[in-house]
C-alpha cells in the first residue's frame, strides 16, 4: 500500500494547533487483496494444532491469532510446546507464524515450573495491547492445580509482552477444602461496556463469571456475577448486536479425539451482567440449561468445533474463528494424548436476531470465499506510519502518490474515496491531540458524518441536507475517554439507515454506538473517508467498501416429515406394537394407557460395560426420521449422574449413537452421543443440542452422504413438539446394517415415559 501523498490546504479556521505524537509501531504494510478464497483449516500452512484461538486486527492493519500452548507440529516434542503461538494474516485466509508470546526470559515468574499457558484472549485498550491467558498452575498457594488468570501487555500485537506480575484472577478454592481443589479459572475474554473492560472466565467446574476489572485490566474489582452454569459451558466470548450483547460459550468434551463433540452454543441479554437466554427463553444459568446451537459438526471432516472468537471484516461481514478436529487425523501424535485442534474461519451469519455458521450449514470444507479485507478503497499506509492531519491544513505526505484510491479534498479537511455504491461502510483507525475527527459518507447533497468530539465528550451521528434541518443524534463517551490513543471508527449506511459505532479494536464491544434513520430517498455513495476538524489528528487503515449483504434464511435441512405408520408404535395397547425386538430385554419395562414406562437401568452402552437393555426396530432403507415424545422425572439441580432415556440408532454395542435427555451432575442436557472403535479401543464421545424440559420432544434424521455411503444421523429437540433445535452429526460406517429404538439407563431411580414412538420417510 502507498501512503497518502497530495497535500491540499483546508480553511485556517478548521484547524488548530499541531499536536505531537509517536508513529504507529512499524510493520510492513499488507498487500492489497480482494476477497481471498480459503480452505479449512486456515492454519495449516503455519501449524497441525492451534487450539482456543483469539483474533485482533493490528493498528498496523495485519489480523493477528493467539492460540494455547501446544506443539504445532505433528512429531515436535510435546515437552516442549509453544508458548502461546502468534500468527498473522493480511486476508484472514493465509497466515504465517510470529513467534510466541512467552519464553524462558519473560514467562509469568508466578507461574509454576511445568504449568501450561492456555486459551489466550487479545485485546486492545488505550494504547496499549492485553493478553489475557490460563497459568494451569500457580506459585500462588501450595496445592495442585491451581489455575488462574494472567495478563501481559505489549506495544505491538507480536510484542514484546510483559507479564503484569501477578494474577489478574487468583487461584479460587473449591468447597471441599482439599488442598487440590481448585474451581476452574480458566479461559479469560475481555469486553468494553460502558467504558468500562469487564472479564468472563470460568469453565464447567464452577461455572463462567463476568466481573470488572481496573482500569489498567490488571485485577478485578467488585463481586463476580454467575452468567452461565456449571457443568456444561467454558470458553465465553460476547459481542454486542442490535443492542444485545451475545455469549458465545462452548460446550460438551473438547478433547475425545474422532467422538470429540465440542461445539459452541449461545444466550443473549441486554446487560452485559445477565441473565443471558436462548432463543427458547431459557437462561444458560437454568438447571436444565439453556443454549441455542451456533456452530456444530454437520458430517463432514471435522467434528469439536468450538472455542471460538468473532472478527469483522471491511465489509461489516462477521467471521467466526474456532478450532475443529479432523476425526480422520484427531491426535498430533499417533492415536492418544493432545488432540491435534487447527483454526478454522466461517462466516457467521445473523438470521432473526441469533448468530448461526454458514446459514446453519456448519464448519466448511473445500475452496470458500473469504472475507472483505481490502480493495481499491482500503488502505495501510506505509510502515504503519499514518496520515496526519497538519497545521497548514493538509495530510503528511511523501510523495506524489496516492494511496488506496484516497485523496485530500480541499476545504472538506478529509480523505476521500471516489463511488462506493448504494450502501457503503467507511472505516479507519483515528486518534486526536483534541480536536473533532470521524467519518464522512456523501450521496448527491446529502452528506452523513459521524463525529468523535473529545472537547463535548460525545459521538455525534449526523444527516446534512440543503435547506433542511439535520437530524442528529449523539452519545456521551465514557469518562475518561483518551482521545490521544487509537480507536476504531465505523460508519455504514444501508436501507436508510446509518450506523456508528467507536470501539478500542473492531472487536463487538462498542465504547459508543449510534443509529440514525435517514430522510430522502438512497442513492449511490460517491464520496467516502476521514474528515478532521483540526490539526494533529491521525489516521491508518482507512477503507471504505460496499457493505456486505446480510444472510436473512437458514439453508434447508430436509426432515423427512410422512409418517409410516407400519414403523410406528403408538403403545396404545397392553404390549409393544409388532416389529419391535431386544438387546438384553428389561422386563422393568411396560406398556399400558398409551406409554411405554421404563425404569432407568442401573447399566450402560459405553465403553466394555454392554449391560444395558436396547429396545430395536428396522426403519428401513432411504432417508427417515425417528421421533418420540419423552416424559422423565429427573427432576433439576440435583446430582442423579448419569439417569437418561431417549433415541437410539444402534449397529452393535460398540457402534451406536445415542440422544437423551440425560442428568450430568447439577444440570440437564440433551446429549447426543457417539462410541465407535478406535485404534484397537473404543471412543465415546457427545454433542449437545438443545434445552430440555419435564417432557422432551427427540428426534433423530437419517440420510445416506452420496459420496461415501456413510450414515449421517443428525439430532433435534423440542420443549413443545412444535419449535425443534437443530443439532449436529454422528456418522455410522456405510454398508452398516442400522436399527433404531429406545434407550432407558445410566442409574437407577427415574422413570422414562414413552408416549409415542414415530418414523417418517
Amino acid at each position: 500500500m502507498k501512503r497518502l501523498t497530495r497535500a491540499t490546504a483546508v480553511p485556517a479556521a478548521a484547524l488548530t494547533l499541531l499536536v505531537a505524537g509517536g508513529a504507529s509501531p512499524a510493520f510492513a504494510a499488507p498487500p492489497r487483496v480482494e476477497r481471498a478464497t480459503y480452505a479449512n483449516p486456515v492454519s495449516k500452512a503455519f501449524a497441525d494444532t492451534f487450539a482456543d484461538p483469539s483474533v485482533i486486527r493490528g493498528k498496523d492493519g495485519w489480523w493477528y491469532a493467539f492460540g494455547t500452548s501446544d506443539p504445532l507440529r505433528e512429531g515436535d516434542d510435546v515437552t516442549r510446546p509453544a508458548q502461546v503461538p502468534i500468527a498473522r494474516s493480511h486476508d484472514l485466509a493465509t497466515w504465517s507464524y510470529v513467534g510466541d508470546a512467552f519464553s524462558s526470559s519473560n514467562r509469568p515468574t508466578w507461574a509454576a515450573d511445568g504449568a501450561a499457558l492456555w486459551a489466550p484472549d487479545i485485546r486492545y485498550v488505550d494504547g496499549q495491547y492485553r493478553l489475557y491467558y490460563v497459568v494451569t498452575q500457580t506459585t500462588v498457594t501450595a496445592g495442585p492445580n491451581d489455575n488462574a488468570v494472567g495478563m501481559a501487555t505489549a506495544p505491538t500485537p507480536a510484542g514484546p509482552w510483559t507479564d503484569s506480575g501477578s494474577p489478574v484472577v487468583a487461584p479460587r478454592p473449591g468447597t471441599s477444602g482439599k488442598a487440590d481443589d481448585f474451581l476452574w479459572t480458566y479461559d479469560p475474554s475481555v469486553v468494553t461496556e460502558g467504558g468500562r473492560q469487564q472479564l468472563f472466565y470460568g469453565s464447567y467446574y464452577g461455572g463462567i463469571f463476568v466481573q470488572e476489572l481496573a482500569a489498567d485490566g490488571r485485577t478485578t474489582v467488585g463481586r463476580p456475577t454467575q452468567v452461565a452454569i456449571d457443568n456444561k459451558f467454558e470458553g465465553a466470548y460476547a459481542v454486542k448486536h442490535d443492542g444485545w450483547w451475545y455469549l458465545f460459550a462452548s460446550t460438551a468434551n473438547c478433547c475425545a479425539g474422532p467422538t470429540t463433540g465440542y461445539s459452541v452454543q449461545v444466550g443473549r441479554s441486554k446487560k452485559i451482567t445477565g441473565p443471558y437466554v436462548d432463543a427458547q427463553g431459557v437462561p444458560l444459568t437454568a438447571s436444565r440449561a439453556g443454549g441455542t446451537p451456533v456452530l456444530n459438526q454437520n458430517g463432514n471432516r471435522w467434528v469439536g468445533a468450538g472455542h471460538n472468537a468473532v472478527t469483522t471484516d471491511l465489509a461489516g461481514r462477521d467471521w467466526i474463528v474456532y478450532h475443529a478436529i479432523d476425526r480422520g487425523d484427531p491426535y498430533l501424535n499417533g492415536t492418544e494424548g493432545i488432540n491435534e485442534r487447527p483454526m478454522l474461519v466461517d462466516r457467521l451469519d445473523w438470521v432473526k436476531g441469533w448468530p448461526v455458521v454458514r446459514a446453519g450449514k456448519g464448519p466448511s470444507t473445500g475452496e470458500q470465499q473469504g472475507p472483505a479485507t481490502g480493495g481499491r478503497f482500503a488502505t495501510t499506509f506505509d510502515s504503519g506510519v499514518p496520515a496526519r492531519w497538519r497545521e497548514d491544513g493538509a495530510w503528511t505526505e511523501r510523495s506524489e502518490q496516492q494511496a488506496g484510491g484516497f485523496v485530500s479534498s480541499a476545504g472538506a479537511g478529509s480523505l476521500l474515496s471516489s463511488k462506493v455504491g448504494t450502501s457503503a461502510r467507511v472505516e479507519a483507525d483515528l486518534r486526536s491531540g483534541g480536536a473533532a475527527y470521524g467519518l464522512s459518507l456523501r450521496a448527491g447533497s446529502s452528506t452523513v458524518r459521524a463525529q468523535v468530539d473529545p472537547t463535548a465528550g460525545t459521538l455525534r451521528l449526523t444527516q446534512q441536507r440543503p435547506g433542511h434541518k439535520d437530524p442528529t443524534t449523539d452519545v456521551d463517551l465514557p469518562d475518561g475517554f483518551s482521545a490521544d490513543a487509537w480507536h476504531s471508527v465505523v460508519l455504514q449506511v444501508r436501507d436508510g439507515e446509518a450506523t456508528a459505532s467507536l470501539t478500542n479494536a473492531r472487536l463487538g464491544d462498542p465504547v459508543a454506538n449510534l443509529d440514525l434513520d435517514l430522510r430522502g430517498s438512497t442513492r449511490t455513495v460517491e464520496q467516502a473517508g476521514a474528515v478532521a476538524q483540526g490539526a494533529g489528528v491521525d489516521v491508518d487503515n482507512l477503507s471504505a467498501l460496499p457493505v456486505a449483504k446480510p444472510v436473512s434464511r437458514l439453508a434447508p435441512t430436509p426432515v423427512p416429515d410422512r409418517l409410516d405408520k407400519k414403523a410406528s408404535d403408538t403403545f396404545s395397547g397392553s404390549s409393544l406394537g409388532s416389529g419391535w425386538s431386544w438387546v438384553r430385554k428389561d422386563a422393568a419395562a411396560t406398556v399400558d394407557d398409551g406409554v411405554l414406562r421404563w425404569p432407568t437401568e442401573a447399566a450402560d452402552l459405553t465403553g466394555t460395560s454392554n449391560s444395558a437393555g436396547v429396545l430395536l426396530r428396522s426403519p428401513g432403507s432411504g432417508d427417515w426420521t425417528a421421533e418420540t415424545k419423552l416424559t422423565i422425572d429427573l427432576g433439576t439441580d440435583d446430582v442423579r449422574n448419569y439417569q437418561q432415556a431417549g433415541l437410539v440408532a444402534y449397529v452393535d454395542d460398540d457402534q451406536f449413537v445415542r440422544l437423551s435427555h440425560v442428568a450430568i451432575f447439577d444440570t440437564r442436557q440433551t446429549e447426543f452421543g457417539h462410541e465407535t472403535p478406535y485404534a484397537g479401543g473404543l471412543s465415546y464421545g457427545g454433542t449437545i443440542v438443545g434445552p430440555p424440559a419435564a417432557t422432551t420432544w427427540l428426534r433423530i434424521t437419517h440420510r445416506l452422504d452420496p459420496e461415501n455411503g456413510e450414515h449421517e444421523l443428525r439430532a433435534w429437540t423440542s420443549r413443545d413438539g412444535r419449535t425443534w433445535v437443530k443439532g449436529g452429526v454422528w456418522t455410522l460406517p456405510a454398508g452398516a446394517d442400522v436399527k433404531v429404538g429406545l434407550v432407558s439407563h445410566g442409574g437407577a431411580g427415574a422413570t422414562a415415559k414413552f408416549s409415542y414412538f414415530r418414523v417418517y420417510r
